[in-house]
């Protein structure tokens, strides 16, 4: 499956027109042969936009899934994005993945808040592994600060995820989460991973980008720069097969050792 991360951010606090880039770059991700689109955390609103967050934040089933699932379905591909969910009196950051036909598949509400920021924002989710099936892979979402954690990365591959998608506000001075821990992420998972950062300055953050697909063997498939940029890369199953069965790290584990970990 070939798959496009839109590395941009968007229109920080413009729901209209952060839905006007996504439809853009569905178009431009299709016509490259995309089955898949992935944008950022909180790409439908802007991360660093204060107390707008409760203001725009809505249900999953809202009105701008129902924009997004209209994309998907014009375009002809899945879309993955970052948003914030809004369930009663609570918040979340969370991610949604809706299907080429239109159908919410998947939502995630991040687990692990970063800095006072967020937690002043946000509450934080409870369940750690969140899948769907998309043409024929098991596609897995978490969001950003997530993924530095290794316990709920590897909750997904023991879950069997082949892909985990997972769209990010990340900010210097923490370049080396995109540039090494990602893929070695990948590697000890044996998965694929999909980063797709934010860019340039919004607020008090300054989001880096570096936005990357890396593959079970923990290489790179592409790696964006620090601007906005759309980048394509395919998924090889049979790949990915091959690789898990040369890497034992899985079936070598000793669960009863691990314990003390929960």
């Amino acid at each position: 499956m070939r798959t496009a991360l839109l590395q941009s951010s968007g229109r920080p606090g413009s729901l209209v027109e952060n839905l006007k880039v996504l439809d853009e770059a569905a178009g431009r991700a299709a016509a490259g042969g995309a089955g898949l689109l992935a944008a950022p955390e909180m790409f439908l609103t802007g991360y660093a936009i204060g107390d707008d967050i409760g203001r725009l934040a809505e249900p999953a089933d809202g009105d701008s899934a129902d924009t997004i699932a209209d994309i998907a379905r014009r375009h002809g591909l899945a879309i993955a994005y970052g948003y914030p969910e809004r369930d009663g009196d609570a918040v979340y950051n969370s991610a949604q993945l809706i299907s080429a036909d239109g159908t919410r598949l998947a939502n995630y509400r991040k687990t692990h808040l970063f800095g006072d920021f967020e937690r002043a924002h946000f509450t934080p989710g409870e369940q750690p592994v969140v899948q769907a099936e998309l043409d024929g892979l098991t596609v897995g979402l978490m969001i950003c600060y997530d993924v530095e954690f290794p316990e709920p990365v590897r909750a997904h591959a023991l879950a069997g995820t082949d892909l985990l998608l997972v769209p990010t506000a990340n900010m210097h001075p923490f370049q080396f989460v995109a540039e090494s821990l990602v893929p070695v992420r990948a590697w000890e998972n044996q998965m694929y991973v999909a980063y797709i950062n934010r860019i340039g300055q919004e607020g008090e953050f300054d989001f880096f980008g570096l936005s990357t697909l890396a593959g079970p063997d923990g290489v790179a498939r592409t790696r964006a720069g620090r601007g906005e940029e759309l980048l394509l890369s395919d998924l090889d199953p049979e790949f990915l097969a091959n690789s898990r069965a040369a890497n034992p790290y899985l079936t070598d584990r000793r669960p009863g050792l691990y314990g003390s970990l929960a």
